[in-house]
C-alpha cells in the first residue's frame, strides 16, 4: 500500500514507501536511499509487497534485504535494534513527536479517538513523518489523508 501523500515519489518507487520502511524497521535493517536506488524495480516492488508480520516472515524479509544489499550495493548493511512497537502499535498512546509536529505545523493533533482509529501503518507513518528531518512537509497531507484533519 502506498499512501496518496507518497504518490509523487513512492509511486515510482524511487523513494522508500512507508510500508517498506515499516518492514525494514521491524526487521532491524537501516536501508539508505542510495542502497534502495541500486535495487531493480522488481526488487523494490518485492520489498514493498513481501509479507513481514510473523517472526518467520520478518526473518525471511531481513534475509532478502541483506542479500540484496550484499549483491547490489557497495555498502555494508547497517543493522538496527528492531523497532519498538510502543509508538504505533499501541492505539492508546500517542507519541509526543506527533503532538509536537502538529503544533509546529499549527494544526490540531489527533484526538485520542482519532489516534486509536488509525491503522497501525498510518500511526507508523505519522510517527516517522513527525520524527523526520526532511519529510515533515508530508505530515499535514498525511493527517488529511488519514481523516484526522478536514
Amino acid at each position: 500500500m502506498i499512501f496518496n501523500f507518497e504518490s509523487d515519489f513512492a509511486g515510482s518507487l524511487r523513494c522508500i514507501p512507508m510500508v517498506a520502511r515499516q518492514k525494514l524497521d521491524l526487521c532491524g535493517v537501516k536501508l539508505s536511499l542510495r542502497q534502495w536506488s541500486r535495487f531493480s524495480r522488481e526488487d523494490r516492488e518485492d520489498l514493498t509487497t513481501l509479507p513481514a508480520e510473523s517472526i518467520e516472515e520478518l526473518a525471511h524479509y531481513r534475509e532478502v534485504v541483506l542479500a540484496l544489499i550484499a549483491a547490489k550495493t557497495d555498502e555494508p548493511a547497517k543493522l538496527l535494534p528492531p523497532e519498538s512497537f510502543d509508538g504505533w502499535i499501541a492505539p492508546d498512546r500517542m507519541p509526543e513527536a506527533v503532538i509536537r509536529q502538529a503544533e509546529t505545523d499549527d494544526v490540531s493533533p489527533p484526538t485520542s479517538a482519532q489516534w486509536a482509529a488509525l491503522a497501525p501503518l498510518q500511526r507508523f507513518a505519522l510517527i516517522k513523518l513527525a520524527n523526520s528531518k526532511h519529510e515533515n512537509e508530508n505530515f499535514v497531507p498525511a493527517m488529511r489523508e488519514f481523516g484526522v484533519l478536514p
